[in-house]
């Protein structure tokens, strides 16, 4: 990817902010039979700790990544340099006090809610993903895109570390699980357990199979298999939630 220019940087840097959801549609409503609760236990890093509240999952996490990224700092443990033609932000990655609020047993939601600014859910690296807007609910442009990391993260102006596409720590081409959405639903790669693009996925790019975690199935959502931009990026998740979402507070 050619290097861009200092400029187009600037029209990334804003703050991911949080707003109201707005937009929905309707659709007839399943009961959650899959409990997720031992593979949120399992999976998660061990900076994020998990505990059952009756019918829901509780995270709380710092929200910082357990790999490695620029965004540590030079000098850390865990820094490793910007790919080529990519530098920092002027946000500096700042712990946080994030709490995750999720059902245990995800079910489809009566009203689709469209994921707005800042957090839509967690990755199991121990860092929020976001959907494909910045600041001002705009999408992401090539400007953006040259401050992410290898992990295809940077920091808020409130210093939050997250995740808008793909990376080398999350997924690439693959049926990794990413995370789970503030709905309950986990993300996974582009590839379905068999290797394969799946090809019926609904309209909040999900659909019922089975997963490496999930032998029996679960509903899951999918990164999009959309080269964004041309820049060989993917967009980890747009859109609506097909559940009804927890709440996510720090």
């Amino acid at each position: 990817m050619q290097k861009i220019i200092f400029p187009m940087l600037l029209l990334g840097l804003l703050a991911c902010s949080k707003s109201d959801d707005t937009s929905s549609t309707t659709t007839p409503t399943t009961t959650g039979s899959v409990d997720i609760t031992s593979v949120v236990k399992a999976k998660f890093a061990s900076g994020v700790t998990v505990t059952v509240s009756g019918d829901n999952l509780v995270l709380k996490c710092d929200g910082r990544p357990n790999h490695k990224t620029p965004y540590w700092g030079a000098g850390n443990a865990l820094y490793e340099p910007f790919p080529s033609g990519h530098a920092a932000n002027p946000n500096t990655m700042v712990a946080q006090n994030y709490t995750m609020t999720i059902p245990a047993k995800p079910a489809a939601a009566t009203t689709h809610e469209e994921t707005s600014l800042g957090a839509i859910g967690l990755a199991i690296t121990g860092a929020p993903i976001f959907n494909n807007n910045e600041g001002g609910n705009v999408a992401l442009n090539a400007g953006t895109i040259t401050s992410f990391d290898g992990a295809g993260a940077h920091p808020a102006q409130a210093g939050d570390y997250h995740y808008h596409v793909t990376g080398t720590y999350t997924t690439t081409d693959d049926a990794n699980l990413v995370g789970f959405l503030r709905d309950g639903f986990p993300l996974y790669g582009r590839k379905d357990k068999d290797g394969t693009y799946p090809s019926n996925l609904d309209a909040y790019n999900g659909h019922t199979a089975a997963t490496n975690e999930f032998p029996n199935g679960i509903y899951h959502y999918h990164t999009r298999n959309e080269n964004y931009l041309n820049t060989g990026y993917y967009i980890l998740k747009s859109g609506s939630y097909y559940g009804t979402k927890g709440t996510f507070t720090q």
